[in-house]
C-alpha cells in the first residue's frame, strides 16, 4: 500500500473551485420509463456530456493546473485506454503544454482520434504483454516531464470528485448512488464529496460481472485482482485491481459492489439512447445497467443516483449494439 497522504473532502472542494469555468457542470436527467423499469427514482448525471466525452477532464485539469508554470514546458506523460488520455490531451492544450499518452494498441479509434485532435502524441503498447506504467515512467524520465497517473493520484481523485460536489448540490436526499469503477478515481472522489455534503447517501460500485475486483475487494476487506485475461466490453474500466490511494479512500466509504453482464450493459446503452437520446459507452453504462437490471430489493422505491461516466464509443460498435 502507498504511504502517500489520502485526499480529503476539503481537497475535493478546493478542486471544485480551482476548475470552475474549465469544465462543464453536467446535467441531471430523469425519465419515467427508466424509473418504472428500475422500480426506483433514478437521477442520472450525464458525464458523457462533459468536454472530451467523459468525467476525466476534471482530474486532468485539477492535476495540470497545479504544475508550476516554470515546469510546464517539459510537458506531461500519461497512460490510459482512452478517456484519461483525452482529458490530459485537452487540459494540456488549454495550458499550452506538450503531452504524450501511452495507449493500448486496441484502444477505441474514437478515443485515439480525440487525443490526436488535441495535439498530443501517442505511444502504442500491447496491454497483454507490456506494462504501461513502466513505459510511461521511462518516457517521462527521458523528457523530464510530469507523469500523470490515470487514477491513483490525490489530485486526480480530487478533480474527479468535483462531479460528486455537483451531484450532491443538484439533487437532495439521494438514498444511494451507483458509479462504475475501474481504478476507482471517480468513485473514491465522489465518496469524499458526499461524505461532507450528503453523508447518508450510500455509494456503490458498478462493474462487469467477470471484472468485479472492487466488489470482491469490498466484500473481503482486501484488494482483489482480476484474473489475467478476463475480458469485457467495458474497455474504459478494465484495470487489474483498485489503486492503493483509491482503495484507501473507498474501503471505509463505499457500501459495496454490484455487477452486471455485458449483455445487460448493451441493453442499458440501447435504453439510454432510446429514452434519453444519449450516446453512452459500455463502461459508462455499467451503473445504469445495475440500476435497471441488478438493483437490490432493498433499494426499490428509493432515490438512486447514477453516473453515466462517458460516451466515447466507436460508431461501428455503437451501431452494432443498437441493432441488438
Amino acid at each position: 500500500m502507498s504511504d502517500l497522504p489520502l485526499p480529503t473532502h476539503t481537497d475535493i472542494l478546493a478542486a471544485y473551485e480551482r476548475i470552475r469555468g474549465q469544465v462543464v457542470e453536467t446535467p441531471i436527467l430523469t425519465n419515467s420509463v427508466l424509473n418504472e423499469r428500475a422500480g426506483a427514482d433514478l437521477f442520472l448525471k450525464a458525464e458523457c456530456l462533459q468536454e472530451t466525452g467523459s468525467f476525466k477532464l476534471r482530474g486532468a485539469m485539477n492535476r495540470l493546473l497545479q504544475i508550476p508554470e516554470e515546469n510546464r514546458a517539459a510537458g506531461v506523460v500519461a497512460f490510459s485506454s482512452g478517456n484519461h488520455a483525452q482529458g490530459i490531451a485537452r487540459a494540456a492544450k488549454y495550458l499550452s503544454m506538450p503531452a504524450l499518452i501511452v495507449m493500448p494498441a486496441d484502444a477505441p479509434q474514437v478515443k485515439v482520434d480525440g487525443v490526436l485532435a488535441d495535439g498530443a502524441e501517442i505511444y502504442s503498447y500491447d496491454r497483454n504483454t507490456e506494462g504501461r506504467e513502466e513505459i510511461a515512467a521511462t518516457i517521462a524520465g527521458e523528457r523530464g516531464a510530469v507523469l500523470v497517473p490515470s487514477f491513483d493520484d490525490a489530485m486526480i481523485i480530487a478533480g474527479q470528485g468535483t462531479s460528486g460536489v455537483e451531484f450532491a448540490r443538484q439533487v437532495d436526499g439521494l438514498d444511494h448512488l451507483m458509479c462504475c469503477a475501474g481504478g476507482g478515481g471517480l468513485i473514491s472522489g465522489i465518496a469524499l464529496a458526499f461524505e461532507g455534503l450528503s453523508p447518508e447517501t450510500q455509494i456503490w460500485t458498478a462493474e462487469p460481472e467477470h471484472h468485479n475486483d472492487w466488489a470482491r475487494s469490498l466484500a473481503t476487506g482486501h484488494i482483489q485482482r482480476n484474473a489475467p485475461g478476463t475480458h469485457s466490453i467495458c474497455d474504459a474500466i478494465l484495470t487489474p485491481q483498485p489503486g492503493d490511494l483509491t482503495w484507501g479512500v473507498g474501503q471505509s466509504r463505499l457500501s459495496g459492489g454490484l455487477a452486471v453482464s455485458d449483455d445487460q450493459i448493451r441493453e442499458a446503452m440501447r435504453l439510454a439512447f432510446r429514452h434519453l437520446k444519449l450516446v453512452v459507452e459500455p463502461g459508462g453504462a455499467a451503473a445504469l445497467a445495475v440500476a435497471l437490471f441488478a438493483l437490490p430489493e432493498a433499494m426499490k422505491g428509493q432515490r438512486v443516483g447514477v453516473v453515466l461516466t462517458g460516451g466515447n464509443v466507436d460508431a461501428d460498435l455503437f451501431a452494432q449494439i443498437l441493432k441488438g
